[in-house]
């Protein structure tokens, strides 16, 4: 059994594998405050209504976390909670994946993490937009190194700023509006927002696959992929766990590495 942990900006997704089965997940939101107690009840209560009782003590915890406040936490998290020593995706995991980035240390654990999912899936080239807090695009060519990619503000925080700046605007539900041409504020507000952020998506997603010279998959995740995915020609599949089963899947390469490696051998990257 194994947990995988992404902690986000704005939410913290949970997963607990069996093989590569995933058996159970929540989502949380992302509290930069909250203490380690405090996850520690919180995930007590949620293992007991799925009938589990903790403590839980899986074989691993394996977590990516973009929240620097938090990462000390989460590591207490898995060592009181769960019994274990997390892995921590970061400089010096293998991923077995190569990094192209000028400064691999810039890129976002999830970022990687999807990009290792993605190119799980499909063994060709791949884009990932991930729909959080930002959103992300990720390319990883056909043979399996990961590039970089862009970053957008994402819908929640075009929605924040819009009703910031602007006195007379408000905020609205992000759903889908009946046409481009919206006749009243709230549909014309989601019709910027939800075909903007298509178009965005599908100029985005162009404008790479022309520069790299290949035709690229297009997979999406992240909580507002069900709303902009349906508009867009090029997003392929929405994958909800995509972050998970890339946690997951590094989460076995690193064990097989450890089991492989001699006392002091050096890791591979």
């Amino acid at each position: 059994m194994l947990v995988a942990i992404d902690v986000g900006n704005s939410h913290t997704v949970i997963g607990i594998y069996e093989g590569e089965r995933l058996l159970n997940h929540w989502r949380l939101s992302t509290k930069a405050e909250r203490t380690t107690d405090e996850h520690g009840v919180m995930i007590g209560a949620l293992l007991q209504s799925v009938g589990r009782e903790p403590p839980l003590c899986p074989e691993g915890v394996v977590i990516a976390c973009v929240v620097p406040p938090l990462n000390r936490t989460m590591e207490e998290v898995a060592r009181c909670y769960f019994r274990r020593e997390p892995l921590i995706v970061g400089p010096g995991i293998k991923t077995g994946m190569p990094i192209l980035y000028e400064n691999p240390k810039e890129v976002g654990a999830d970022r990687i993490v999807n990009a290792v999912a993605a190119y799980d899936r499909y063994t060709s080239a791949c884009i990932v937009v991930d729909f959080g807090t930002a959103t992300t695009f990720d390319y990883v060519t056909g043979r399996g190194e990961y590039v970089g990619g862009a970053i957008a503000p994402g819908l929640g925080i075009s929605m924040d700023a819009l009703v910031q700046h602007a006195a007379k605007l408000y905020e609205v539900e992000l759903i889908r509006p009946r046409e481009a041409v919206g006749r009243t504020t709230v549909g014309a507000i989601q019709s910027g927002l939800v075909f903007g952020y298509t178009a965005l998506v599908d100029g985005l997603v162009g404008r790479i696959e022309q520069e790299r010279g290949e035709h690229a998959h297009v997979i999406a995740t992240g909580g507002l992929a069900d709303l902009i995915a349906p508009e867009s020609k090029t997003i392929e599949v929405v994958d909800e766990f995509l972050t998970l089963k890339g946690l997951r899947l590094i989460f076995e390469r690193n064990r097989r590495t450890s089991a492989a490696s001699p006392p002091g051998g050096a890791k591979g990257t």
